[in-house]
């Protein structure tokens, strides 16, 4: 793959594997808090839950899928994509069909989990981990083009559902969501008939990370430069869900409707696909490394926004600024984990960071509910956020000095 190729080209070129990725991308969505929290209101009327209570069972379940990450998304490095995927899709259709019989809160916990682990964690980790495997030159380009995938899920779903939702029972939408997942198996099972050679086993395919080696698992989670990552990895992920996730209590103390709230939410998705295009862009041209201690700024400023916010064109501003920063997380740190420390143990290295997001996507909501619960507002708690996404931003140099010096001694 040559690195000046257009996008255009690069995409005709390598449509089945960039629509493996895409679509996988997209079909995480159905555990993807975007997509689960527009039933909040539904599942706590339902269940009889309160905002902490239906917080504390996503923080559960999700927080048992991050565990479960861990040992699970090694498989990435050991199975191909046409056994892994298809698999994992097929799972979270069963997940689905979980979410619309289920008739115990009790069960919500390991609902929640399934949800999150096939969706949010095994599909959206398949996608990148393959994309980041089969493109070296054009990694940020691939990963920028699986990425439309999810931006079109959430773009579009949280509207269609709001929507849908009115119309029918909202245990129908789930058994809707089973149904897509079953009929894209076969599509995957298509696409992926010329599956690239894992680099697992191709060898000689694989590209090297920090001064010339391929490092294992255990040895980047014993370096610094991995957990000076962490916070932009669990902030981002945590504290983007908790908006999400309170979605409709959020709609409630502005006053909004949640219709209108969530229609300002494809202004966001329309940002976050220009921005994916870009960093994919600069990624290829200039390194994943170098644009990692900007691309959380936007976010700042987000948050800060959805604090003041007394009308919803100051939330739309924010939704903007948030996609702008997505952009960023779902190329730079993806292609970020290849350049420190290789491909050969990727989907490894990759499963730890992507526990992390999911730990941070089960804390998020839990602890937002949690301080909902005890009266602490939840635009107050978007002044919080605004500054662990600054703090985030400043540790996030350290790699860039660490990657400077490997060049130097390169």
């Amino acid at each position: 793959m040559q690195s000046k190729t257009g996008y255009l080209t690069f995409i005709r070129d390598n449509a089945p594997f960039l629509a493996t990725g895409a679509l996988l991308s997209f079909l995480s969505s159905f555990g993807q808090t975007f997509f689960i929290s527009v039933f909040g209101g539904e599942i706590r009327a339902d269940y009889g839950l309160s905002n902490g209570d239906w917080g504390l069972i996503y923080m559960i379940g999700t927080g048992a899928s991050a565990v479960v990450m861990v040992f699970a998304g090694g498989l990435a490095d050991r199975l191909r994509v046409r056994q892994l995927g298809i698999t994992v899709v097929l799972l979270l259709g069963l997940s689905c069909i979980l979410m619309a019989v289920n008739p115990w809160a009790a069960a919500l916990p390991f609902i929640v989990f399934l949800l999150r682990f096939f969706g949010q964690g095994m599909t959206s980790h398949v996608a990148t981990v393959a994309m980041a495997r089969w493109f070296i030159a054009a990694r940020g380009r691939a990963l920028a083009v699986a990425a439309m995938g999810f931006m079109l899920g959430e773009a579009a779903l949280p509207l269609i559902m709001v929507w849908i939702k009115a119309r029918i029972d909202w245990h129908l939408i789930w058994v809707g969501c089973a149904l897509f997942c079953l009929a894209m198996a076969p599509v995957l099972l298509w696409l992926l008939r010329l599956e690239r050679t894992p680099q697992s086993v191709a060898a000689s395919e694989q590209s090297t990370g920090l001064w010339g080696r391929h490092w294992t698992r255990s040895e980047a989670l014993r370096t610094p430069l991995f957990w000076a990552m962490a916070p932009a990895v669990m902030s981002f992920s945590g504290f983007g869900t908790a908006f999400w996730f309170h979605q409709v209590h959020f709609a409630e103390i502005k006053g909004w409707s949640h219709l209108a709230l969530v229609s300002v939410f494809p202004l966001g998705t329309a940002t976050l696909l220009a921005s994916t295009i870009f960093f994919g862009w600069a990624v290829d041209r200039l390194g994943a490394v170098r644009l990692l201690p900007f691309y959380l700024l936007p976010l700042v400023f987000a948050f800060i926004l959805h604090w003041y916010a007394p009308s919803l064109i100051w939330t739309a501003i924010a939704v903007i600024l948030m996609g702008m920063a997505g952009g960023g997380q779902a190329t730079l740190l993806n292609a970020c984990w290849a350049e420190f420390f290789g491909t050969r143990h990727l989907g490894a290295i990759k499963a730890s960071a992507a526990a992390l997001m999911v730990l941070g996507s089960a804390i998020g909501p839990g602890l937002s509910g949690f301080l909902i619960d005890q009266g602490i507002g939840f635009e107050v708690q978007m002044l919080g956020y605004a500054a662990s996404f600054a703090v985030a931003a400043l540790l996030l140099l350290y790699p860039v000095a660490v990657m400077r010096r490997s060049a130097a001694a390169a």
